[in-house]
């Protein structure tokens, strides 16, 4: 049902947009509506977490596997919860200005109740989670140096 794909170009790195999306036990401290994390096993390939969200009245639980290829991409396999299937994946690779970010989330709720709630407000929630994850790497990993907007020398001032 609700699908939203994006793709930005940002002037982090590659892994260091990996590691921030893959370190879900840290999710409650930044992501909007995410107020429980839980990581049951974790690998050098995959983890399998579970995550509570929250929003208005509403409050549900879910289990994922979580496919770890570094510093490429992240999918979200759902393995159990309220949601009739879920499909997410990250997928990082290098850009001229740091890394290409692409993004894409689709679900659908079993109940047409949460359904219809989140159906509202989809769009607006799924931009305000992505740019809390751009927002998370400012805070991990310091502001980005601009790009020299010079080629060559400069000169300093007498």
């Amino acid at each position: 049902m609700p699908t939203h794909a994006e793709s930005r170009a940002v002037t982090y790195t590659p892994e260091q947009l990996f590691d921030l999306v893959a370190d879900v036990g840290r999710y409650p401290q930044f992501l909007p509506w995410c107020v429980g994390a839980r990581v049951r096993t974790k690998s050098e390939t995959e983890l399998v977490a579970d995550l509570t969200i929250g929003f208005g009245p509403f409050r549900e639980s879910f289990t994922s596997r979580v496919a770890l290829d570094r510093p490429g991409g992240i999918k979200v396999r759902y393995e159990n919860g309220p949601f009739r299937y879920l499909n997410n994946y990250w997928t990082f690779s290098p850009d001229p200005k740091g890394c290409k970010v692409d993004f894409f989330v689709d679900f659908e709720f079993r109940s047409r109740i949460l359904q219809a709630a989140i159906g509202v407000v989809f769009h607006e929630a799924v931009r305000r989670m992505v740019n809390a994850f751009l927002t998370r790497a400012r805070a991990v990993y310091g502001v980005p140096a601009a790009p020299s907007l010079q080629a060559g020398p400069r000169s300093r001032p007498a």
